[in-house]
């Protein structure tokens, strides 16, 4: 009889606040709360000099979205737990590298450019290998991103090849 009771308490796992999905999951939330909490300390801009929203209004959208997230994440997680690899994918590196070339090519080039390029190296190197596809991503994509911060945010975009010639 002790036998059987010590192998079930070993089959059991252990609490959720010691695994590795609650750790990650609880650290992105803290922070992000923290952030949130900063953005109410923001000064409110008079009407008549804002254009588009509140400047603590896209910073307050942006952390509650980051929140939820995460909350769907570690609910995935406990369906789905994450499997342990020794080694991180290569996929994660290119993509590191493509956000270091998305800085200078935003730089030095274009801002719309860069997003595209991005968008195209990204997909393309998590697995999307369709022609068709990269190109959709590549210009709509973009075009979403460049429709939001120009009308709702109302924020221009930084001069460069393709922003000088919407915006002469």
């Amino acid at each position: 009889m002790k036998n059987v009771q010590k192998s079930k308490r070993a089959n059991k796992s252990l609490p959720f606040f010691f695994k590795d999905e609650f750790k990650v999951s609880f650290i992105i939330i803290f922070i992000s709360l923290i952030l949130l909490l900063t953005t109410f300390t923001f000064d409110i801009v008079p009407p008549i000099l804002n254009r588009g929203i509140q400047p603590a209004t896209f910073p307050k959208a942006l952390l509650i979205l980051i929140i939820a997230m995460t909350l769907i994440v570690y609910y995935l997680a406990t369906k789905n737990p994450w499997k342990i690899e020794k080694k991180l994918p290569r996929s994660f590196f290119l993509t590191l590298f493509s956000f270091i070339m998305f800085v200078i090519v935003s730089n030095a080039l274009d801002f719309f450019l860069a997003i595209s390029a991005l968008s195209i190296f990204v997909a393309y190197y998590w697995g999307e290998k369709r022609l068709f596809y990269l190109l959709l991503v590549g210009i709509i994509f973009p075009i979403i991103v460049f429709v939001f911060f120009e009308t709702i945010l109302g924020l221009r975009f930084p001069p460069g090849i393709i922003t000088n010639i919407y915006y002469s």
